[in-house]
C-alpha cells in the first residue's frame, strides 16, 4: 500500500512539473450517502479533491479531454481540469453498484485575471463570470478607454471568447459648437487720361489717345460723356483751327463681406450626427442616352461629426464641416442652359480636447494684389503731362477665415426649461396691424416677454444656459 501511494505521489509530481501548475486548490467536494453535495467546479489547469463516505472500486470520466482523474485512496479522488467544458464523473462500488454521478464543470481560471483587473483598473466595478469556455464581463465603468482596456486584458486569457455586458457611466452625449467666421475686404482704384483733337472743315484730321475714345468724341462734339468710371471730367478747347479735348477718369471702390455661421449639433458618443441648413440646387447633366438628368447638390451650412468620450471629459472628434453658397458670377452655359458655380469653404479633421475647450481647426489668410499701368510709349513717361497718356489700375483683396470648434458634455433637461425662437413672436390682430402697424408682437411678461421687447435692430441670437 505504501508503494502504491509513492507511485501516485510521483505521478502527480511529474504532472505538476510538466504543466507548471500553481498550488492545488483547497476546494473539496464531498459525496455523502451516494449523493454529491453539488456540482464540481474545477478551474482549468487546477485541481480539486472529491471525498466519498462510501469506498469505491471503480472510477470513470465521460470525457477525459475535459478533466483527468486519479484515485488517491479508496475514498479520495484527485480531479484535474484540462479544457473548458462539462463532463460526468462516475463512482462504482466493488460489486458494481452506482455510488454517484458527479457533474464536473471545467471553466477558465479567472482568479489571476481578476487580480490583474484590479491592479490595472482600480476602483472600477467590473464583475467577471465564466460561461462555457469564455469570460463574461459586466458592470459599470467610468469611460470608454477603461472599457477597452478591460476587454483587451480579457482577450489575453480567453481569446475571441469574451462577452461584453459592461456599460459606460457618466455623461456620454456631446454637443458640438462650430463657428465659421470669414471677412473679405477688397479695394480697387483706377486713374486714366485720354487726349484727342480734331480739325474742322472740309479736310478733317483727328486722333485720340487713351482708353475711352468714345468719351473723347463726346467732349469734342460737346455731348455728355459716356464712361464706366465713378468720376470723370472732360475739357475741350481750340488751338487755332484745331479742336482739342482732354478727359480724366477716376474710379475707387471699397467693399467688405462678413460671413458668420454657428451650427450646433448633439450626438451620442460613438454615433455620427449630420446637420444641413440650406437646400439642394438642381444641376443638369447629360445621361448615357443623350437625355438630361438632374442631380441635386446640397449647399448651405453642413456639419457631420462623430464624438467619442475617451476618458472622463476628454472628447475625440471626427469633424467634416462646410459652408457653401451659389456663385452665379462664375457659372457656365452649356446648350443654352446656365449652370451656377458654388463657393465652398470646407474642413475635415480629427482632434481631441476636453469639455468646454476650443480649437481653431483650420484658418486662411489670403492677400491678393494686382496693379496694371497702360500707356502710350515714351509719351506716358513724361512727368505730370504723361498722366494724360496713361491708364493705371490698382486692386487688392484680403480674405481672413477661421473655423473654431467647442465640444460640451450635455445631459437632457425638462422640456419646460427650453425656450424657442418662436416664443417671442405672436401673430398680430387686425387692430394691432392696421392701427398701430405692429407686424409681430410677443408676450408681455416673463423671460419670453423680455426677449420679445427687443427690436430687430439690436443683436440677435438664441442662448441656452
Amino acid at each position: 500500500m505504501n508503494m502504491k501511494r509513492l507511485l501516485i505521489a510521483g505521478y502527480l509530481g511529474a504532472m505538476f512539473a510538466s504543466t507548471a501548475l500553481t498550488p492545488v486548490s483547497a476546494e473539496v467536494l464531498r459525496v455523502m450517502q451516494g449523493q454529491a453535495s453539488g456540482a464540481l467546479n474545477v478551474p482549468m489547469n487546477r485541481a480539486v479533491v472529491v471525498e466519498s463516505d462510501v469506498p469505491f472500486a471503480e472510477l470513470s470520466i465521460a470525457n477525459p479531454g475535459i478533466a483527468d482523474i486519479q484515485a488517491l485512496t479508496d475514498r479520495s479522488i484527485y480531479v484535474l481540469g484540462k479544457a473548458p467544458g462539462r463532463t460526468t464523473l462516475t463512482l462504482l462500488t466493488p460489486d458494481g453498484q452506482l455510488i454517484s454521478n458527479v457533474d464536473v464543470h471545467v471553466t477558465p481560471d479567472v482568479a489571476e485575471f481578476k487580480e490583474r483587473l484590479q491592479q490595472i483598473l482600480p476602483g472600477e466595478h467590473i464583475e467577471v463570470r465564466t460561461a462555457n469556455d469564455g469570460i463574461v464581463l459586466s458592470g459599470v465603468v467610468s469611460s470608454t478607454a477603461k472599457l477597452d482596456r478591460a476587454l483587451d486584458l480579457a482577450n489575453r486569457y480567453a481569446p475571441d471568447r469574451v462577452s461584453n455586458l459592461m456599460v459606460v457611466g457618466g455623461t456620454q452625449q456631446v454637443m458640438l459648437k462650430v463657428r465659421f467666421a470669414e471677412v473679405n475686404r477688397a479695394v480697387s482704384k483706377s486713374l486714366s487720361g485720354s487726349f484727342g483733337f480734331n480739325t474742322p472743315g472740309t479736310s478733317r484730321y483727328g486722333a485720340g489717345i487713351g482708353g475711352n475714345i468714345d468719351g473723347i468724341n463726346n467732349v469734342l462734339s460737346n455731348t455728355a460723356v459716356t464712361t464706366d468710371a465713378t468720376g470723370v471730367i472732360g475739357a475741350g478747347f481750340n488751338i487755332g483751327g484745331v479742336e482739342a479735348a482732354v478727359l480724366l477718369e477716376a474710379l475707387e471702390s471699397k467693399g467688405m463681406v462678413r460671413t458668420l455661421a454657428e451650427p450646433n449639433l448633439t450626438a451620442l458618443s460613438g454615433q455620427e450626427a449630420r446637420f444641413l441648413a440650406g437646400g439642394e440646387f438642381p444641376v443638369p447633366g447629360e445621361s448615357d442616352g443623350g437625355g438630361i438628368t438632374i442631380e441635386f447638390k446640397p449647399f448651405g451650412v453642413e456639419l457631420i461629426f462623430t464624438p467619442v468620450v475617451v476618458d472622463g471629459d476628454i472628447i475625440n472628434l471626427t469633424i467634416d464641416a462646410a459652408v457653401s453658397s451659389i456663385d452665379t458670377a462664375n457659372g457656365i452655359t452649356i446648350n443654352d442652359v446656365s449652370i451656377s458655380a458654388f463657393k465652398r469653404r470646407q474642413t475635415s479633421t480629427t482632434v481631441e480636447m476636453r469639455d468646454g475647450e476650443s480649437f481653431a481647426i483650420s484658418g486662411l489668410l489670403q492677400d491678393d494684389f494686382n496693379d496694371v499701368a497702360a500707356q502710350v510709349p515714351w509719351v506716358g513717361d513724361i512727368p505730370i503731362l504723361g498722366a494724360l497718356f496713361r491708364s493705371s489700375e490698382y486692386q487688392r483683396s484680403q480674405t481672413e477665415l477661421v473655423v473654431i470648434v467647442t465640444p460640451h458634455l450635455v445631459t437632457p433637461v425638462a422640456g419646460e426649461a427650453l425656450a424657442l425662437p418662436t416664443d417671442r413672436v405672436r401673430i398680430p390682430t387686425e387692430r394691432e396691424l392696421f392701427l398701430f402697424g405692429d407686424v409681430a408682437t410677443g408676450p408681455k411678461s416673463g423671460a419670453a416677454g423680455e426677449v420679445a421687447r427687443q427690436d430687430f435692430s439690436t443683436s440677435y441670437g438664441y442662448v441656452m444656459e
